[in-house]
């Protein structure tokens, strides 16, 4: 197993302590984890549902709505064309929306710890406007998933909103807020919790979760996600994990607050693919 990287794992506690935007358990959401998850392939169009009810038993939406960075983020969701191969048309009004979520996120202490990281290593740009031409490059920049098709994807579709390739596979979909979204929806079936070898089920109030759920008519059999932190808290962590390594694939194993991760990062050239957490060992361990 890899060494833990004690300086990201510095780096990333103390954006989870200034993450005064993220949603507490039991408090500001309640999740009903039910029963573990059947055994699936990607692809399958059913599977056994092992979660009568949804996963979001209770959410604030007030809070949501009342939090910038939130209320801007929500407003991306639906700016994409779920099916990769299809390229992508970005309005001026998407433009905008994109800029307001930035200027949101920017003008937090989470993005500032990340920001004045990445400057000790050279990594970014000093001037607040310069790096955030270099965030919307990373992340908003249109790119084709499969060579030789037309800009049909970006990292911030596939992590945040979630992508499906030819109706029979979902790709990216790591975020909770689209995932109560959807699910408020009845667009999102959650199937159950998925446990690691020999590991007991997931607490209420556990806030990196595997799941099972189908979508779109597809089924995801595992997909990681962080539950009630802010859009800025994952946004600057996948960006600082981008900008520190040019390797295809990264996965450092941090700790962060009373959790053991694996966070697995994807480039796509000189933009993210994908990025996700991988839940190694939950406090309860």
């Amino acid at each position: 197993r890899k060494a833990l990287n004690r300086e990201l794992s510095e780096l990333f506690n103390a954006m989870w302590d200034a993450d005064v935007h993220r949603l507490r358990p039991g408090k500001d959401y309640t999740i009903d984890v039910q029963g573990r998850a059947g055994p699936a392939q990607q692809g399958d169009s059913a599977v056994q549902d092992n979660a009568a009810r949804h996963l979001f038993h209770h959410v604030n939406e007030e809070r949501l709505k009342s939090i910038k960075t939130f209320a801007t983020f929500i407003a991306l969701l639906d700016n994409y064309e779920a099916s990769t191969g299809v390229a992508e048309v970005v309005t001026p009004e998407e433009i905008a929306e994109n800029n307001c979520f930035l200027d949101a996120i920017l003008a937090t202490e989470v993005m500032r710890l990340a920001h004045d990281y990445l400057l000790k290593k050279n990594l970014a740009k000093p001037d607040p406007a310069d790096f955030k031409h270099q965030l919307y490059d990373i992340w908003f920049q249109l790119y084709a998933r499969k060579e030789g098709d037309r800009p049909d994807s970006c990292g911030f579709e596939h992590v945040f909103v979630g992508e499906t390739r030819r109706g029979k596979q979902i790709l990216g979909l790591h975020n909770w807020v689209q995932f109560y979204l959807q699910e408020k929806r009845n667009q999102i079936d959650y199937k159950g919790y998925v446990a690691r070898k020999n590991k007991t089920r997931p607490d209420s109030d556990d806030q990196v979760l595997s799941i099972q759920f189908s979508w779109k008519g597809s089924v995801k059999p595992l997909g990681s996600t962080f539950i009630g932190v802010s859009p800025e808290f994952e946004f600057a962590l996948y960006s600082v994990l981008f900008l520190l390594s040019e390797e295809r694939v990264t996965r450092e194993r941090v700790e962060i607050d009373e959790y053991e991760l694996q966070v697995v990062l994807w480039r796509h050239g000189r933009h993210i693919g994908t990025a996700y957490p991988v839940l190694l060992r939950a406090p309860t361990e």
